[in-house]
């Protein structure tokens, strides 16, 4: 079975590169996009039995390659956003796996693709359906966060933070004019709750917003520092593992 990924994320590829081959080890793995233009240009000349898409990609959704490629193949959309997005779209009869994928549900995915590959009529998805699910998911990200001040209760917009980092065990909200708050959410919660296309999680301790970048300086071990407009932290370093995911989200 040929399988071509479509997905921005280079660990979360590798990780469904390796349960795939885990699951079918005769699996072909034809190649790896990581955009809605270069996932056109590729289906707009190739084949394959299976899609894996990401459905938020480094260019937009990936419903967006349905609109400009005829696609005759089976796919199977991958996710981060809740289960409520998903049970929207199990009425095509397509599947959706959240992520990070379960190796059992990923196995229930293609068992599905091996009993019904030979109708794959019945696999394309319902263009009506997928335009409803894609005001769905670009509704979801949260827009402001509570915050207290003294007695006093205040929101503060997403639109106006410039990074969120963790420090002892609390998280703190920090805007574009310095002013730093406490908000009661882990990091990893955050992370999940605001757009990823505004945001990156450089390091285990920073989330940081395009905005809030002054510069990026060569570090060590082939990471990066990030130099904050809002802060004099030095602490601002982007991984090793995270660095290409990072160049993919400053160019884009």
């Amino acid at each position: 079975m040929k399988v071509l990924i479509v997905e921005d994320e280079s660990m979360a590829a590798k990780r469904l590169t390796n349960l795939l081959l885990k699951l079918e080890p005769d699996i072909e793995i034809l190649d790896q996009l990581d955009s809605v233009k270069t996932a056109v240009k590729w289906l707009s000349n190739n084949q394959a039995d299976l899609l894996f898409f990401d459905i938020q990609l480094a260019d937009g959704l990936s419903f967006e390659i349905l609109n400009q490629v005829n696609i005759q193949t089976p796919i199977i959309f991958t996710t981060a956003f809740d289960e409520y997005a998903i049970k929207a779209f199990k009425v095509n009869s397509i599947d959706y796996l959240l992520k990070p994928i379960d190796p059992e549900e990923l196995k229930h995915a293609l068992e599905k693709f091996h009993q019904n590959f030979k109708q794959p009529e019945t696999q394309q998805p319902n263009m009506a359906m997928l335009e409803q699910a894609m005001k769905m998911l670009t509704k979801q990200y949260k827009e402001r966060f509570v915050v207290k001040i003294g007695e006093h209760i205040h929101t503060i917009p997403v639109s106006d933070t410039a990074y969120f980092f963790s420090q002892d065990k609390a998280t703190f909200l920090v805007t574009e004019e310095k002013k730093r708050y406490i908000i009661d959410y882990t990091l990893e919660e955050v992370e999940g709750l605001i757009d990823p296309q505004d945001f990156f999680r450089i390091n285990r301790k920073y989330l940081v917003s395009m905005r809030a970048v002054k510069d990026i300086v060569s570090y060590t071990n082939s990471r990066l520092r990030i130099i904050l407009h809002q802060s004099d932290e030095m602490d601002a370093i982007v991984s090793r593992e995270r660095v290409q995911d990072f160049k993919k989200w400053l160019d884009r």
